[in-house]
C-alpha cells in the first residue's frame, strides 16, 4: 500500500500531517482553534514510594470539554465562528500536536520541590482516523485500518527519533464510560520522556525470560494459548486475538503478531495486513456482543525508543474495557487501583466464548474507506 503524507503549520505553530493512498492537495491550510502560539509548561514530580514519574499539567483544566454540537474541533473543515484542527480536503487520516498537552518539547524549568523535578519533555498527538464524524475504528474498512497502522509506525519511527523520547504510546479511548468528551473517531499518541510502570514492568518481565531461556516470553505464551484454542478470538497466518488466560478485566484482548516484533513499524505489509484483520474482528465481536457502541481503552505496548536494543519485545494490543456496564462488569476498588491486585468476578473462557459466539464479516482490503 502507497501512502502519501503532507506535513502542514498551523497558524499557532504547531504541526499537522495529513495522510492518504492518493496524492493530498497542493492547496490545503491548516486550520487552528488558536491564532498564536499557547506555550504550555508542563512538569514532572519524582513518586518515591512507587519508584515512577507524575506529570503536571495545569493548563489542561482549559481543554475542550463536551463542546456544543454545532463545534466540534476534529471534524474537517472551519469556519469564522467555530475554527476547527483539520482541514476539509481529500485525505483519510490527520496526526496534529495536542492543543493541551502533557509532554511537550516546551516544557522548562520545573519548579524546586522536596522530591526530584524534571521538564515533561516528550510529545502529545492527536489521531484522526477517519473524516466522517459517525464512524469508529471497528466500523472501517480493512485497507483503511492498514493505513491507520502505517500511521502509527511513521508516528513511531518520527517521535522515537527524538532524543528526549524513550516511548511511543499510541492509544484510544472509546465511549464517555472512560471520559471521551469528543465523538469523533480519534485516538492520541504520547511520546514519553521515560517507560512508563505498565509496560516498563512487562518488559523488565519479559527480558528475564528471554536472557534465561533464548526466547520471548509472549512468543511462548501465544503458542500455548495457540494450542489450548479456548480463548483464541482470531487466528490468522500472521496475527492472532485472544482474552489472555492471565486476564484481570472481563472481556480484556490481546492483539499480537505472530511473529515477534518490536514496534508497529517492524511489520511487513502481510503481517499489518492480517493484524488489521485481527484488530477489526475483536472489534466488531466488542460491538456485536453488546448491541452498542462498546467502550474500552486501547493500548500498544512495544519497544522503547531509548537507545538500547530490546530484542524481548513482542508488539501487541491490550484492550481494557470499563468496569461497570448494565450491571455485568465490577467496580474498580482498593485492591486493583491501590495495589494494582486485581480481584476477577469471571473467567477468560467465559468471556472468550460469549465474543466468539459474535459472528462478523470484516470485508476485503478493496472497500473504500
Amino acid at each position: 500500500m502507497t501512502i502519501h503524507w503532507r506535513e502542514l503549520i498551523k497558524p499557532d505553530g504547531r504541526h499537522l500531517v495529513l495522510y492518504a493512498r492518493r496524492p493530498i492537495p497542493e492547496d490545503i491550510e491548516a486550520p487552528s482553534p488558536e491564532p498564536a502560539p499557547l506555550h504550555p509548561n508542563s512538569h514532572l514530580r519524582w513518586h518515591p514510594l512507587r519508584g515512577e514519574w507524575v506529570s503536571y499539567a495545569t493548563h489542561r483544566q482549559n481543554r475542550t470539554f463536551l463542546p456544543p454540537p454545532e463545534y466540534n474541533p476534529l471534524a474537517p473543515g472551519s469556519n469564522p465562528d467555530h475554527p476547527t484542527e483539520v482541514p476539509a480536503g481529500d485525505w483519510d487520516a490527520a496526526v496534529f500536536e495536542n492543543l493541551f498537552p502533557t509532554l511537550t518539547s516546551e516544557s522548562h524549568d520545573p519548579p524546586p520541590e522536596i522530591v526530584e523535578t524534571r521538564p515533561a519533555k516528550g510529545a502529545c498527538e492527536v489521531v484522526v482516523f477517519t473524516q466522517d464524524p459517525k464512524s469508529s475504528l471497528g466500523a472501517l474498512p480493512l485497507a483503511h485500518l492498514e493505513l491507520l497502522l502505517e500511521v502509527w509506525a511513521d508516528r513511531y519511527r518520527v517521535l522515537g527519533a527524538r532524543d528526549e523520547v524513550q516511548y511511543v504510546f499510541p492509544f484510544e479511548n472509546r465511549g464517555v464510560e472512560v471520559g471521551v468528551t469528543l465523538s469523533h473517531p480519534h485516538g492520541q499518541i504520547y511520546a514519553y520522556p521515560f517507560v512508563p510502570p505498565v509496560p516498563a514492568r512487562e518488559l523488565e518481565m519479559q527480558g528475564e525470560h528471554f536472557r534465561a531461556t533464548g526466547r520471548g516470553l509472549l512468543d511462548e505464551t501465544i503458542a500455548a494459548e495457540l494450542a489450548d484454542g479456548r480463548r483464541i478470538l482470531y487466528s490468522g497466518p500472521h496475527a492472532v486475538a485472544w482474552v489472555p488466560v492471565f486476564a484481570r478485566y472481563a472481556y480484556e484482548v490481546w492483539v499480537a503478531p505472530l511473529r515477534p516484533q518490536g514496534s508497529v513499524a517492524d511489520l511487513t505489509p502481510v503481517e499489518r495486513g492480517d493484524f488489521a484483520r485481527a484488530l477489526k474482528t475483536v472489534l466488531l465481536q466488542y460491538d456485536g456482543l453488546w448491541g452498542r457502541p462498546f467502550p474500552y481503552i486501547l493500548a500498544f505496548h512495544q519497544a522503547p525508543t531509548d537507545g538500547w536494543p530490546h530484542p524481548e519485545a513482542h508488539l501487541h494490543i491490550e484492550f481494557y474495557p470499563p468496569y461497570r456496564m448494565k450491571d455485568r462488569l465490577k467496580f474498580l476498588a482498593g485492591s486493583e487501583i491501590g495495589a494494582g491486585a486485581f480481584t476477577a468476578d469471571t473467567l477468560p473462557e467465559e468471556k472468550a466464548a460469549e465474543l466468539r459466539r459474535v459472528e462478523v464479516t470484516l470485508g476485503s482490503n478493496d472497500d473504500g474507506g
